[in-house]
């Protein structure tokens, strides 16, 4: 049998197995990304989560331990309608070609909205928590990120004049205009090197930077819990080896800012302590 007949025989028997409906929401929930992870664990009640992505047990997730015992999934149809969940999550590039087998199986699926700033953060918020059943606790959740965020703007106003941050990955990569990091980065309250010199979007490795950016203070991410890679240019280049050596340099956890999702607060709230604790020493 080809898969493409298996999958519809999975899709067949699971549509007529899950007939009835979750008014109060769904009780079974599935999440096929490690950005779909942030959003489900942070709405869903913990016994309605029947599996996270499997990227789950990887450093570059913000998953509990107790998530991290779950059943995984990925974005493959078969394993997905074998889980038997009534509402999969995909993240922003979406469910592709299972959705077509989801449909079929009569299960519902949301998609996150792809996004690089705080706008993102609050629709995909506003989103997820529609398709939980879970807008009450969406709409807490995006009013104590308001107030943190206001208390940002209050620290940011305390301090002399917004220090210029220059952002760092382990291979070398740096963050300008238009990413998330930038829009973390302003929420701190500080100024992001590397758009002030013109950069936008992701940029590749590139050790000239080291010497195009007079920055306060470093932010470095993915040095020690980010995903393997052979590329370590950002940590063992003399360039950013001497940069780092002679700036203020904090950590932010891969997870924070794995993708935009509500713990983008976490990594802010970091930098503007590292911000905080610069405005003291001067």
């Amino acid at each position: 049998m080809s898969l493409d007949m298996n999958l519809k025989a999975v899709a067949c028997f699971w549509a007529c197995a899950s007939a009835t409906s979750f008014a109060d929401g769904p009780t079974r929930i599935v999440s096929a990304d490690v950005c779909a992870d942030a959003y489900v664990l942070a709405l869903a009640d913990r016994e309605a989560v029947a599996a996270v992505s499997w990227q789950a047990g990887q450093t570059v997730s913000g998953a509990p331990d107790w998530a991290r015992d779950l059943p995984r999934a990925n974005g493959e149809a078969e394993r997905l309608i074998a889980l038997q969940p009534d509402l999969v999550v995909f993240g922003p590039s979406g469910a592709g070609d299972a959705a077509r087998f989801l449909d079929r199986a009569g299960i519902d699926h949301v998609s996150l909205q792809w996004g690089e700033d705080w706008s993102g953060v609050v629709v995909n918020l506003r989103t997820i928590g529609e398709a939980l059943g879970e807008a009450d606790r969406a709409d807490i959740l995006l009013r104590d990120l308001g107030d943190r965020r206001l208390a940002l703007d209050r620290r940011a106003a305390g301090r002399h004049g917004p220090p210029s941050i220059f952002y760092l990955s382990v291979t070398g990569g740096a963050a300008g205009a238009g990413t998330l990091v930038d829009e973390a980065i302003r929420m701190a309250g500080g100024r992001n090197a590397a758009a002030e010199a013109g950069a936008n979007g992701w940029l590749a490795a590139n050790a000239e930077w080291a010497f195009r950016v007079d920055p306060d203070i470093i932010v470095t991410s993915y040095f020690i819990d980010g995903y393997a890679t052979r590329n370590d240019t950002g940590a063992r280049h003399s360039a950013f080896q001497r940069l780092m050596a002679s700036r203020p340099r904090i950590d932010v956890p891969a997870s924070a800012w794995s993708c935009a999702g509500p713990a983008l607060m976490d990594a802010a709230e970091q930098i503007a302590d590292a911000l905080d604790q610069l405005e003291q020493g001067s």
